[in-house]
């Protein structure tokens, strides 16, 4: 699949929001944490994927009822959904200068019913051999699901079932869909976040 940019201009993906507020203190001392060993880019942008995966749990996974998604709290609170460890990651890796977008997947049920929307992070990494956009999926890992960083063929959670009305959206924006934001904002807890859940962008 070819990832389209929302906005060309790739400086974009590097900026910090309320969402993806890269330049709070607690965002910058994570980074500066996980990039304290060296090395480049890539090296980077897998320490700060292995980070958001492993050590914040997805919400669903551990019953926590609490909804976040600004990236800072999510650091903070060490718990989120899909979106807010999306969320993490993008600043996280933009506080190294490293480009990062977000991206969507809708998953749905066996029989095509139930479709939600899912929360990706792409990262463009330069240079070398790989360079360019690839899609990554901080969620967590659990029984049946091993998400793993990779720039040499994806290694998502879930690879998308088209028959079963599932699809890969291809845009990469440089902030949270406006649907996805707003379900996360509204949402008193999890039990509530997961009943409003965008089905589609």
């Amino acid at each position: 699949m070819r990832l389209i940019q929302q906005v060309p201009d790739v400086a974009a993906y590097l900026a910090a929001d309320e969402v993806i507020d890269h330049d709070h203190p607690l965002v910058r001392e994570t980074a500066a944490r996980l990039g304290h060993a060296g090395g480049d880019a890539y090296a980077y942008a897998e320490a700060a994927f292995t980070f958001v995966r492993d050590t914040v749990p997805h919400s669903a996974d551990t019953g926590d009822p609490r909804v976040t998604w600004r990236a800072s709290d999510v650091l903070r609170e060490r718990t989120g959904s899909c979106f807010a460890k999306a969320h993490a990651l993008t600043a996280l890796l933009r506080a190294r200068a490293v480009p990062a977008a977000l991206c969507y997947q809708r998953l749905a049920d066996d029989d095509g019913t139930s479709p939600v929307l899912h929360g990706l992070v792409a990262v463009r990494l330069p240079g070398r051999e790989g360079a360019g956009w690839h899609r990554q999926d901080p969620r967590g890992n659990k029984p049946g699901v091993d998400a793993r960083f990779s720039v040499d063929g994806e290694r998502l959670a879930w690879t998308v079932r088209p028959k079963c009305n599932e699809m890969d959206y291809p845009v990469l924006y440089p902030a949270p869909h406006p649907v996805v934001l707003n379900a996360l904002r509204s949402a008193v807890d999890r039990p509530h976040l997961w009943r409003t859940l965008p089905s589609a962008l």
